[in-house]
């Protein structure tokens, strides 16, 4: 009876074992090539190397638009790169701002390293400022950010750490990574125990915690105006986390745009989105 219960014990260690493996691997990040460039809706455009941390170079694009118009750069989420943010290439490059898009490393053609962070995203988008300056692709203080999901969250900490950021607008942001990853996790029935070691584990890969890293704990610090956009269907970074932003920002900082028919990655179909977020940028970014 005795070798039945080692038996049961092994095979349970092995089982937990596995799954925690299998569950720390789906935390890094897909690698997808561009499907599509400005080029292939008739934009203008040059693709640009950006030197980065640890030596690496990120690969992005520089569109330009009206000389005198403010530069905005824009994020992609997990997993994803430039080419998800053609819809806004799109429809800012028509009202004449000069636009960057790059991605993140580890993403699309940008250079590996180890894992990618929230903040590691936040480094990348300080690395495209200062090459911006230095090339003279940002010629003043007029920047704004675009950053979608975990983008937007990275977005929200750069502007908290670098004064030269004066507005931000996020979709589907999150407040908390720990939060959110717990919740997915969570979502896919992975018991308390394992949860709690794999966040363990990924908090000592990548040097942090990730609760030290919120934007809700940042937010506050900048003096950047933020428009946070969040569907209230959104299940992968639920609305709860957008009004945790809003509370935690300075007082007339901070605008939140609910949208109750939207999810995730949906928002930019919102009837009357491409108005909001040009009135947005225009009156904060004045030319």
């Amino acid at each position: 009876m005795a070798m039945i219960f080692v038996w049961i014990f092994l095979f349970l260690l092995a089982a937990s074992l596995g799954l925690f493996l299998m569950i720390t691997k789906s935390f890094k990040n897909p690698v997808r090539i561009h499907d599509k460039t400005p080029d292939d809706f008739d934009i203008p455009f040059e693709e640009i190397q950006i030197p980065a941390n640890n030596n690496t170079v990120l690969y992005g694009w520089w569109i330009p638009g009206n000389n005198a118009a403010p530069t905005i750069i824009l994020i992609h989420g997990w997993g994803r790169n430039a080419g998800r943010m053609m819809p806004y290439i799109r429809n800012l490059h028509e009202k004449g701002f000069n636009l960057i898009a790059f991605d993140s490393r580890n993403h699309g053609s940008s250079d590996k390293d180890s894992f990618s962070t929230m903040l590691k995203f936040a480094e990348d988008i300080r690395s495209v400022i200062d090459h911006g300056f230095e090339k003279g692709f940002i010629h003043d203080s007029r920047i704004g950010l675009i950053g979608l999901s975990i983008g937007g969250a990275a977005s929200i900490y750069a502007a908290a750490h670098d004064e030269r950021i004066r507005a931000v607008i996020t979709v589907g942001a999150f407040a908390n990574p720990r939060e959110v990853m717990i919740k997915q996790l969570r979502d896919h029935y992975i018991p308390t125990p394992i949860i709690k070691l794999t966040l363990s584990y990924l908090e000592h890969k990548v040097g942090f915690k990730f609760s030290d890293i919120a934007p809700q704990k940042h937010i506050h610090n900048s003096e950047a105006v933020f428009l946070l956009i969040h569907g209230e269907k959104d299940v992968t970074v639920p609305y709860k986390q957008a009004e945790k932003l809003y509370r935690a920002g300075k007082e007339g900082k901070v605008h939140l745009w609910n949208q109750p028919d939207r999810g995730h990655s949906d928002c930019h179909h919102e009837k009357g989105f491409w108005t909001k977020v040009t009135a947005f940028l225009q009156e904060n970014l004045p030319v």
